[in-house]
């Protein structure tokens, strides 16, 4: 089950990886719920700035409006329905706060976001951001179901995401009763229910589980009400060292990683002097 985590103002995120259990699910190696939750007037998200190595971060809404800010310059509202797809890479730096025209009144907001580790050979590319529209994103569908595919390729999809591995994630609503399969078309598979209780080879899971399946086996997921479910996964990249924000197949390159946070050399998001201080106790995210 994932942990769930303050973030201050009764803000709340719930951790379904990394955990215990799994670690990865493709190259996904973090899944956080944000919310739901309805911000009084006066108030919002203020994520400040942080770092990133090595990996690539993909937040996706359900509901309300957050601002991205990077280090590159970058400027950009993400609402629901809307990718935003950051490739931290060699280094990159970001805050995610509520925009300040929402904040004079209550606001609701809710949604995902997710680390995918970067293939080896380009954990140290350049960072870059792309923001893509709902309407950019392919949707297909069957008898009470809908899939709107946020990055990768499935269902004969693909994504205008460019992701940098075999990868699969998706937005499913499904109405009572309604089935939905996944082939083995990829190697690791897994959901994260988001709203209502699927049924899976005769067991139930409700809200805010993530089930991982047996690979090369068809999954046919049944809704036993109205239901929302993530579908992601992928090829896995190998063992990846998570510390912090950091990502890395090297324990050595997270080590520099810290002392070039501290030091800032990372570099700064143009109009918010603030920042997160390195942890100085070892952070929730740290392993293996």
């Amino acid at each position: 089950m994932p942990v769930t985590r303050d973030l201050g103002d009764g803000f709340e995120v719930r951790r379904a990886l990394p955990a215990v259990q799994r670690r990865a699910v493709g190259p996904f190696v973090f899944l956080d719920e944000m919310g739901p939750v309805t911000m009084p007037p006066g108030s919002g998200l203020d994520v400040r700035p942080h770092p990133h190595i090595g990996l690539a971060t993909l937040t996706y809404l359900f509901a309300g409006e957050i601002l991205h800010q990077d280090s590159l310059g970058v400027r950009q509202p993400i609402r629901a329905g809307d990718a935003n797809w950051m490739i931290a890479g060699r280094g990159i730096v970001h805050s995610e706060r509520t925009p300040q025209p929402l904040r004079a009144k209550g606001h609701t907001v809710w949604g995902l976001q997710s680390w995918l580790a970067l293939p080896q050979h380009e954990e140290e590319r350049a960072p870059s951001f792309r923001h893509h529209p709902a309407a950019e994103l392919p949707q297909t569908g069957g008898p009470g179901a809908e899939v709107r595919l946020i990055a990768g390729t499935l269902f004969g999809l693909r994504s205008p995401v460019k992701t940098l591995s075999p990868t699969f994630y998706a937005d499913a609503r499904l109405e009572e009763g309604a089935e939905l399969a996944l082939t083995p078309e990829h190697e690791e598979r897994g959901a994260y229910i988001v709203e209502g209780s699927v049924r899976v080879d005769g067991q139930s899971f409700a809200r805010g589980r993530l089930l991982v399946f047996t690979q090369a086996v068809r999954i046919v997921l049944r809704a036993e009400v109205r239901s929302r479910v993530m579908l992601l996964g992928g090829q896995p990249l190998g063992p990846r060292h998570v510390w912090w924000n950091f990502v890395s197949s090297s324990r050595e390159r997270i080590e520099q990683a810290k002392q070039d946070w501290k030091a800032g050399r990372f570099g700064a998001v143009p109009g918010d002097p603030e920042f997160i201080p390195l942890p100085e106790r070892k952070p929730s995210v740290d392993y293996p």
